[in-house]
């Protein structure tokens, strides 16, 4: 039998999970690579033949994104596969443009045949922008099912950057599960909020062996999407989140836009520190795609730990790295909590870039703080020594983990922390709804 011959643009994700879901046990094709694009250092792996099945009998290479036409050409490819998220739609067809150029199809999957179904509840919480505030979301629904007397276990989209064999199926329970794992600083980002509630999370490749682990010990399962992607189990309520800072935003990206239309709940986050007519954008655009959606408007409300020290200071915003690279944001919360509190200066963090930190405001010229990039051990390094040549007095820490514990900073922190503040619907209201309290 002849094989169709597939390329799969990913970004340590998505990838992974539509290969293992779909094609790994079908005969009729054959998965010739990954392609690697948004995270730094990705490529120049393999997907291990021990994951792949005996439909391989090698690892499957990867190789940078920007390889496609030469790939296309060298294994006379039939499809690609475009599996990863947040890509504004002039790039998925200039994406598409390349593939269908070199003579091959150009293909994007959807929920039919990805998503996996559970035993239990799910409630995902998906967005339409990646920062558009997912975790603060999440984490009020955590509170509200465990105020219920609900056992809750996130899962969690992966993030897989290290060693593939090892990241097969994760479970944290405790801070030091952080250490295990050798996790990277956005892997913290997601995890150390829920590790501080008493939550147990749940990442890694193999998501049917997780979905079992996870049935296994809870009531219902909460799915915490990474970036707009779509998630990976089947949703009996589907939360997702909009950004009114970035106002139209929720119907020009892929797949943003499709979990807008699929959602049930949509939480406009952010309305106090977004303009009231780039609010009222987002919600006629919702209700113009999504009439039956109920629509939640709520503040994200940033609490300092030592509000005290920002106050006619010098300060370093550092960030939510996500946020301001594919999110295509210019600040973050540290930022604006900068204002509010009104620190003396927001310094400029680009002269005192090394490394990797350079490239990263080269690619961003915008960029208006410092990103917590930190997707190995080499650049945390490098973020590590960048916010301490700074010449600020204060840092603000507006990433969801403790960064402080995580890196030695030799100036004072404030960490941010966030709320979910409801301004009309309370979120607890509508999902008491659905589990008839």
């Amino acid at each position: 039998m002849e094989r169709t011959k597939v390329i799969i643009l990913g970004a340590a994700g998505r990838d992974f999970h539509n290969f293992l879901v779909y094609f790994k046990d079908r005969e009729e094709y054959e998965v010739v690579a990954f392609t690697a694009s948004q995270i730094p250092g990705i490529e120049a792996r393999v997907f291990p033949k021990e994951l792949a099945g005996p439909n391989y009998e090698k690892d499957i290479p990867i190789f940078l994104e920007r390889d496609l036409p030469g790939l296309i050409k060298a294994h006379d490819i039939d499809e690609v596969v475009l599996a990863y998220s947040d890509l504004s739609y002039e790039e998925v067809m200039h994406k598409a443009s390349i593939a269908l150029a070199c003579g091959a199809d150009f293909r994007l999957m959807g929920p039919k045949t990805t998503m996996l179904s559970s035993k239990k509840l799910v409630i995902a919480v998906c967005a339409v922008r990646t920062g558009a505030g997912k975790s603060t979301v999440s984490l009020k629904v955590c509170d509200v099912l465990k105020n219920w007397g609900k056992r809750v276990v996130v899962v969690r989209h992966p993030m897989p950057y290290g060693d593939l064999l090892k990241q097969t199926c994760q479970r944290f329970a405790a801070r030091e599960d952080l250490k295990r794992y050798e996790c990277t600083i956005e892997e913290r980002e997601e995890y150390e909020p829920y590790l501080e509630r008493g939550i147990t999370v749940y990442s890694g490749i193999d998501h049917r062996k997780i979905l079992g682990k996870a049935e296994g010990e809870a009531d219902l399962i909460l799915w915490d999407g990474g970036n707009n992607d779509l998630p990976f189990y089947q949703p009996s309520i589907h939360i997702v989140v909009a950004d009114p800072h970035r106002p139209g935003h929720e119907l020009r990206y892929h797949p943003g836009e499709a979990n807008l239309r699929m959602a049930d709940i949509v939480v406009v986050n952010k309305v106090d520190t977004a303009n009231k007519e780039d609010v009222e954008i987002v919600v006629k655009n919702i209700k113009m795609v999504n009439p039956r959606a109920t629509i939640i408007k709520a503040r994200s409300e940033i609490i300092p730990d030592r509000p005290e020290l920002i106050a006619g200071r010098r300060v370093l915003a550092v960030e939510d790295g996500p946020t301001l690279t594919h999110g295509g944001m210019t600040y973050g919360a540290a930022f604006l909590a900068a204002k509010r509190y009104q620190a003396k200066e927001i310094i400029n963090p680009k002269p005192f870039a090394v490394g990797s930190l350079i490239g990263v405001f080269d690619q961003f010229p915008g960029l208006k703080v410092l990103p917590a990039m930190g997707y190995g051990e080499k650049q945390i390094k490098e973020l590590q020594e960048t916010i301490n040549r700074s010449d600020c007095e204060v840092v603000i820490a507006g990433t969801p983990m403790d960064l402080g514990k995580t890196i030695k900073i030799n100036k004072p922190v404030v960490r941010l922390r966030y709320e979910l503040k409801e301004v009309d619907v309370k979120l607890e209201d509508v999902l008491a709804k659905y589990f008839k309290i």
